[in-house]
């Protein structure tokens, strides 16, 4: 379920915890896809024969295919109303817990951390992301994101 939250009220979310979202399977086509786009062909994530007797017992996503779901999984839970656009301003912190097997299914939980008004009238959001793979008791990816919202 999306949240729509308007921008003047996003000062109020910081604290608050949105999620967790929908399950998506992270498939072989997917991982191929980023491995060609991104040129990095490590077996590990795309020789599935080899990867088998890997350390992973198979293939696994690219921890920067898993970084790169962020804006599709934060869509499905978080929109903010009244604003003319919003823009990836980076991260402070990004880690990769644990790896996301080809065939395993991945979802998002967000926290606020805090709402920054600039001088210009934006509002710097800093969230932080975290991935969670079903059936495991550690998250794939704790990110601490940013991105600037314009009212308007």
């Amino acid at each position: 379920m999306v949240v729509e939250v308007p921008v003047a009220e996003l000062p109020s979310w910081v604290g608050r915890e949105i999620g967790p979202g929908e399950w998506h399977e992270i498939t072989q086509d997917r991982v191929d896809r980023f491995a060609d786009a991104t040129g990095d062909h490590q077996w590990i994530h795309v020789d599935v024969d080899k990867a088998k007797d890997g350390p992973f017992g198979g293939t696994i996503a690219h921890g920067y295919l898993t970084l790169s779901l962020l804006p599709m999984l934060q869509w499905e839970l978080l929109t903010f109303t009244g604003a003319a656009m919003g823009v990836n301003y980076g991260s402070d912190k990004v880690r990769f817990l644990t790896p996301v097997r080809v065939g395993s299914r991945v979802r998002l939980k967000l926290s606020v951390l805090s709402v920054d008004q600039r001088a210009d009238g934006s509002l710097l959001v800093k969230n932080e992301a975290t991935v969670e793979v079903e059936g495991s008791g550690k998250p794939a990816l704790v990110a601490h994101t940013l991105s600037l919202t314009v009212p308007g």
